[in-house]
């Protein structure tokens, strides 16, 4: 009988200790507004225009002869839609005549297109970027940053949420993906090139809408970005 007791009270507390895993899980994903409210709209959101699929610079417009940062292609596939947003948050030059609102600028063209979380993207990406005035300082010596990923994959702990969500709670096709990888940052110091490699972990979170078409994988809407984690606390 004893052991039968102590068995049982085993089972509770690992029921207890998944349930609260689970429940982490649906905090950390509702914390960022991906989790829809009692009587929001739950029907798709229609994807708006999409830049052109150019990974080039884009040309000026009439009349603005300002440099702009590379623009992010379009895609329907989540891993490949993860990838281009983690480059495109890492990958600067100081020197290209561009501010880190020019950046941001560009990754918001990818945003949710209902324009919801466009303000939290925005406060999200700042926070992957230097300030205006660490910008400057970073320019005196030439620095430019890029991106190595080691991996790209959907965390445990997304997984758990979406198990956990009720119908209609998550945008069509939302998925996480967390990024692991090392940032490298090069500079020149005293007329001397340095490099300062760092390790880096992050969650992006997105949605790429089902296809209007289940015959037809060509009609998918492409992916777009609805907010991220602080840099280096990332679900797993």
């Amino acid at each position: 009988m004893r052991h039968s007791a102590e068995s049982r009270n085993r089972r509770k507390l690992i029921a207890l200790i998944v349930s609260g895993m689970i429940l982490h899980a649906l905090v950390t994903v509702g914390a960022y507004g991906l989790l829809a409210g009692p009587g929001s709209n739950t029907e798709p959101a229609q994807p708006g225009p999409t830049p052109s699929p150019s990974a080039s610079p884009a040309p000026p417009s009439s009349g603005d002869s300002r440099p702009q940062p590379p623009r992010i292609a379009p895609t329907s596939d989540p891993e490949t839609f993860a990838r281009r947003i983690a480059s495109a948050l890492f990958t600067w030059d100081t020197g290209a005549g561009l501010m880190p609102l020019d950046y941001t600028a560009t990754i918001l063209t990818v945003g949710d297109p209902s324009g919801v979380e466009q303000a939290g993207l925005a406060a999200d990406i700042a926070a992957y970027l230097p300030n205006r005035d660490a910008w400057l300082q970073l320019r005196a010596y030439a620095t430019t940053q890029q991106l190595t990923i080691d991996n790209a994959s959907v965390p445990q702990a997304w997984v758990d949420a979406v198990a956990q969500a009720r119908p209609g709670q998550l945008s069509p096709g939302a998925v996480a993906y967390t990024i692991d990888g090392t940032r490298h940052r090069d500079g020149v110091w005293n007329g001397t090139p340095q490099v300062l490699s760092e390790s880096v972990a992050f969650t992006i979170f997105f949605a790429c809408p089902p296809a209007s078409d289940s015959n037809s994988d060509a009609n998918a809407a492409h992916c777009y970005l609805l907010r991220l984690s602080q840099p280096g606390n990332p679900l797993r």
